[in-house]
């Protein structure tokens, strides 16, 4: 009997996903309702829910991959295949998606390509997600079907609520601002935080292209609540993995224990990733009283609307469906 492979198993199956913002969204059938309300329809609160979220689970995953009793990292047996066909060749992820991504404007791009050739220093074996592939999820409608099942719910979707929702960005624009590093024992990510006025003018009766303060009380978490509801009005159950308030775009993962195999190591790492949060503070974080900088922030939208799409997407692929209208 020939040997055979155990079957390859996501990392995300091994990695704990959970809304530490202190919200319960358990009771609310669309789960995005639940921080809204939370938040009195707050921007400024919604800002500090992300926040909290983004703090704590930093705190927890340095906690834990810096502990004596780290075991290592979590590695993609799956992206380890299709990055190296040798492993088990032939092998295809057969785990269909269906998804509205938000990908990011030109001056992001450039953002998290400095990030990552700076992670590179440190960890050489670090799979970089290609500039092309980025993406936030702004709604995701379902993971690891077949295509046949993908092909019914699109369907059942149907081009109505497509265009509506990828269309969505153009006359509704979310403002991210605040990018941190965001990471665990499996990736690294680029996170974002909803704005809340900061840098701009207050409300004006006079009617201009000037974004004001008001407009950001349409926050990123605003966009996924509506999505949701325009996908659920067409009777398509919205199955994501998880909703947690976080906006980020992955960077890298991990595939090797090599860059990460010691405390020494795993210590310069985090003082790597220190650094480069501090120079984004101080270079693309609103400073109080300061003017705004359209090259430190991003509107949800920009440059492209939504992109809807399907296939083995969980590393960036997949094909569109359809695109969306951009500004």
């Amino acid at each position: 009997m020939l040997w055979k492979l155990p079957e390859a198993k996501a990392a995300d199956s091994r990695n704990k996903f959970e809304d530490l913002s202190g919200v319960d969204i358990a009771t609310y059938e669309n789960p995005y309702d639940a921080l809204i309300e939370a938040c009195q329809n707050d921007p400024a609160l919604i800002q500090t829910r992300y926040a909290t979220h983004r703090t704590t689970r930093n705190g927890q995953q340095r906690a834990k991959l810096l502990s004596s009793e780290f075991s290592g990292l979590i590695l993609d047996p799956i992206l380890q295949r299709l990055v190296d066909p040798t492993i088990e060749p032939g092998y295809q992820d057969h785990r269909n998606c269906l998804v509205f991504w938000a990908r990011p404007p030109a001056h992001i791009r450039s953002l998290v390509e400095r990030i990552q050739k700076e992670l590179r220093t440190l960890a050489p074996n670090l799979w970089l997600m290609p500039l092309q592939n980025l993406h936030l999820t702004a709604l995701e409608i379902t993971f690891s079907l077949t295509a046949p099942e993908i092909t019914a719910i699109i369907n059942a979707l149907g081009p109505k609520a497509a265009e509506a929702m990828t269309d969505y960005p153009y006359s509704h624009r979310a403002r991210l601002i605040k990018p941190t590093l965001s990471y665990d024992g499996a990736a690294i990510a680029l996170s974002f935080l909803p704005a809340a006025g900061e840098s701009l003018p207050k409300a004006s009766r006079i009617i201009t292209e000037t974004r004001t303060s008001e407009d950001d009380a349409f926050t990123c978490h605003h966009l996924r609540r509506d999505l949701f509801n325009i996908a659920k009005a067409t009777g398509v159950s919205v199955d994501s993995r998880y909703v947690v308030p976080s906006s980020h775009i992955t960077v890298g993962r991990f595939l090797t224990q090599d860059d990460h195999d010691s405390a020494e190591k795993m210590q310069k790492w985090f003082a790597k990733i220190d650094d480069v949060n501090k120079w984004l503070e101080a270079e693309y974080w609103p400073k109080e009283g300061g003017g705004r900088n359209l090259e430190t922030e991003w509107l949800v939208g920009m440059e492209k609307g939504l992109d809807y799409r399907r296939g083995t997407l969980w590393y960036g692929g997949g094909e569109t469906v359809r695109l969306g209208k951009g500004f």
